[in-house]
């Protein structure tokens, strides 16, 4: 008797929100100064064949607002794709319609920012608001006490319906959000995703900087918050994963948020312990910035932490990311070989049958966001009248832009790499010490074109491939090196 009723409801529930979200980005503009690469989720078999386990559930946004503001995002999402694609529409319509001014000061972005994680969470629980009724509704009419799959076949139906009902309303994904407004850098993180900031300065030098860290089981700040709220830090740390999820702070998953108390771990707490503020970083100026920034989602330094060990894998991302961005001639482009390439790397491991390929028997999906500020791509002119908010060339200017710029929660809470340039010779194999020789930039001096129209990359990588031929004793099966 509920049957169709709960068709009905879910239908029009569907049509409402489907168009909901396609009016809630549709007069915003895209911004065509970054790439976006992807990949789906692989798990390999004995004869090394990917098979993909599930849709892509990662998410992305690229954006373009008034008064040189720019929103970019990379979302990753769990048990569906259901709320980080409702993110990546949401959070781009609060955030660009009117929100944010030139005027605004750094902690007037942060309020805004914080505002808009806010309404979109709850935006998103008011959208499922129908099916939780119905849930409510079905589960009256059960016998109490037996699970689901014992039910007598007269309850089948009411079963069913009861499982559909319980796949919508799951779910949840976590956030990397970068927020460029009046020339300044603004991060605001929920969960386990990564963004990297690489600057070349005028003397050489390069730095990578991880901004930020993820808020996993790991995070010594997060098990310090799960602490205060009641909960064994210690059995948390060692459990791993709450919820099925290693992330501490998620958006969406209401059986976590709003049934926490039927969780043994997170019984004791106060108050909701998975929580979805983002911890804000900025803003950092980018005024005279030469270098470029990387919004990626946990599945793609997973796979290569995976194959290579995660103690650098934060510069063999951005060694990838130089390399790409020498030969390729759109951001796209660069995005995707970046992607491909770690994808890669993570199949040849597992059939390697080394040390590492234990860890790489499969991978999640991948998404990547590269926005380069003055970094020329193989085959671009310079403009001199571009800003680093407004184009992607090197202008042949560089000025030096100091970390002290970045706020103290950064500099507290994020690793920082120092990559070394050297412009006339490659250093000697001690480089795989960890220093960041393998990064080689030739500063402000102009790159012009061969006979065959392609610019010499400027980048010297030829320690890398070495390094990477002694770790890969096939090396013949691995393309890496220019062509």
């Amino acid at each position: 008797m509920t049957s169709v009723p709960f068709k009905m409801a879910g239908q029009r529930r569907s049509l409402m929100q489907s168009e909901q979200q396609q009016s809630w980005t549709d007069d915003l503009p895209v911004c065509r100064l970054c790439g976006v690469g992807t990949a789906t989720n692989c798990t390999y078999g004995p004869d090394g064949k990917g098979v993909e386990e599930h849709a892509n559930e990662d998410g992305y946004l690229r954006f373009r607002g008034d008064n040189g503001c720019f929103l970019y995002g990379v979302f990753n999402g769990h048990e569906g794709n259901r709320v980080a694609n409702f993110v990546s529409q949401r959070l781009a319509a609060e955030l660009l319609l009117g929100q944010l001014s030139s005027s605004h000061t750094d902690a007037d972005v942060r309020k805004v920012l914080l505002q808009a994680f806010d309404v979109v969470e709850r935006s998103f629980f008011e959208s499922i608001d129908d099916a939780l009724a119905e849930r409510a509704n079905l589960l009256s009419q059960l016998p109490e006490g037996v699970p689901l799959h014992q039910l007598p076949p007269q309850y089948q139906k009411t079963a069913e319906g009861i499982s559909i009902l319980e796949r919508e309303i799951s779910g949840g994904a976590t956030a990397m959000v970068a927020l460029i407004l009046n020339n300044k850098l603004y991060i605001a993180n929920v969960g386990t995703n990564r963004a990297l900031l690489c600057k070349s300065s005028s003397d050489g030098q390069n730095q990578v900087i991880q901004i930020g860290m993820g808020h996993t089981t790991e995070n010594e700040d997060e098990l310090f918050r799960l602490a205060q709220l009641g909960l064994d830090s210690v059995q948390i740390k060692q459990a791993g994963l709450i919820g099925g999820q290693n992330s501490t702070r998620r958006i969406g998953d209401y059986r976590v948020k709003y049934s926490y108390s039927d969780i043994d771990l997170l019984r004791p707490a106060k108050s909701k312990p998975i929580i979805a503020e983002p911890e804000i970083h900025g803003g950092q100026s980018l005024q005279g910035v030469t270098g470029f920034l990387l919004l990626m989602s946990d599945g793609l330094y997973r796979a290569l932490e995976a194959a290579h060990g995660p103690e650098q894998a934060n510069q063999e991302i951005v060694s990838i990311v130089a390399a790409e961005c020498a030969q390729q001639n759109s951001l796209d482009a660069v995005a995707q070989a970046v992607v491909d390439r770690v994808r890669k790397v993570h199949h040849e491991t597992y059939l390697s049958g080394r040390e590492r390929a234990k860890f790489c028997t499969r991978h999640e999906d991948m998404t990547l966001l590269v926005r380069t500020f003055n970094y020329q791509l193989g085959g671009e002119a310079s403009d001199p009248a571009l800003t680093p908010t407004q184009g992607t060339m090197m202008n042949g200017s560089h000025t030096n832009s100091t970390l002290d710029e970045i706020t103290p929660t950064l500099t507290n809470q994020s690793p920082t790499a120092t990559l070394q340039s050297n412009n006339t010779q490659t250093q000697s194999s001690s480089s795989s010490s960890g220093d960041g020789s393998l990064f080689r930039h030739r500063g402000s001096q102009a790159l012009q074109p061969d006979e065959n129209g392609r610019v010499e990359p400027y980048v010297d990588f030829s320690e890398f491939y070495r390094l990477w031929s002694n770790e890969h004793q096939d090396a013949s099966a691995i393309v890496l090196g220019p062509q």
